[in-house]
């Protein structure tokens, strides 16, 4: 069977348009698709009422309570119960009824995409209710507060993709301290890039051993993880890594209630950006950290050092080497050799 480039160009041509169509449909799926199907579904909201508020606003408040759609869920709560809820995020906004007015309450921690659509059902609701409504937010965000988290993320994740690639082109005869020495200068060197930029963007941004530790597991995490792909796979490796890549904005840029099912439940679910991201801008924000968001990056970087730490077989060296035995005795192949030989 002839292989493809004895082809005839025209079909090297339609197979090659074929690859390209492919690459773009996977990645039009993976990325772009999670924000053309963005839509509420079930958006977490609270409304919060005083007990000795007069009947009518308990009135409003039952009636928001009864009118739960497929957009938007919503709690009722005392004021403070309902800043409970929004600190822990277990809802996105809160809008306060009072006597005076209502109050949208809001979270500086809470995912950007969250708070906007909180943001404006909240008001649209107080408006309709014909009440005028002042906006207050808990642990304010500047701009560079709210995209830090993110842009972490995918900085860590890019720092340790590009070494991890370069690495495996360039030794020809890796080992595993010099696998290990990668993956400390790759963490320490990005972890040093994102603190800089941090600082560049907001200087009110705390740099605290809670945040800097926090950003050295999830870089170390990254870098074992692309390092044990690399090793088993080589560079073809980047086939998976690089896409995976282009997911983390798309997917960890949103909250769940705005994914759509099938992208919630395929890529959301599982994708370690997510846990990095929102850990991270907790921490920036209100300081209290999930556990689960520790776990994972525990766990990944435990399976990764296991692969990189794994012996390889005797003679054979890692496909990350770059090196294959083809059994050939290099005296017989030089040209001098040959012609004794024939001789």
């Amino acid at each position: 069977m002839a292989a493809l480039h004895d082809r005839p160009s025209s079909v090297i041509a339609v197979a090659t348009a074929v690859v390209g169509a492919l690459v773009a449909l996977v990645l039009g799926l993976l990325t772009f698709g999670v924000q053309a199907t963005v839509h509420p579904d079930a958006v977490p909201l609270a409304v919060a009422v005083d007990a000795e508020a007069p009947p009518p606003l308990r009135g409003v408040a039952d009636k928001l309570a009864g009118s739960a759609t497929a957009e938007v869920s919503w709690r009722v709560a005392t004021p403070d119960e309902a800043r409970d809820l929004l600190s822990r995020q277990e809802v996105y906004g809160v809008l306060e009824l009072a006597p005076d007015g209502a109050t949208v309450v809001l979270s500086g921690a809470v995912n950007p995409s969250g708070t906007q659509v909180a943001q404006q059902v909240l008001s649209g609701v107080a408006q309709g209710a014909g009440m005028r409504a002042g906006t207050v937010t808990l642990n304010p965000s500047s701009a560079a507060g709210r995209t830090a988290p993110l842009a972490a993320t995918a900085l860590l994740w890019i720092a340790g993709l590009v070494a991890g690639a370069a690495f495996t082109l360039a030794a020809r005869k890796a080992t595993a301290l010099g696998r290990l020495a990668g993956v400390v200068t790759t963490t320490v060197l990005g972890v040093a890039v994102v603190a800089g930029l941090f600082a560049l963007w907001d200087s009110s941004l705390p740099l605290t051993a809670g945040v800097l530790g926090y950003l050295a597991l999830v870089g170390a995490a990254f870098a074992l993880v692309q390092g044990a792909l690399l090793r088993l796979l080589g560079i073809r490796a980047m086939a998976v890594l690089g896409p995976l890549y282009l997911m983390a904005p798309a997917v960890a840029g949103q909250v769940p209630e705005l994914i759509d099912p099938v992208y919630r439940t395929l890529l959301w679910s599982w994708t370690p950006f997510r846990f990095s991201t929102e850990g991270l801008r907790v921490l920036l924000h209100s300081g209290s950290l999930d556990t689960a968001q520790v776990w994972v990056f525990a766990g990944l970087a435990a399976a990764g050092l296991a692969v990189l730490l794994l012996p390889g077989k005797k003679g054979e060296p890692d496909l990350a080497d770059g090196v294959v035995d083809v059994g050939v005795d290099q005296a017989d192949g030089l040209p001098g050799a040959q012609r004794q030989h024939t001789a």
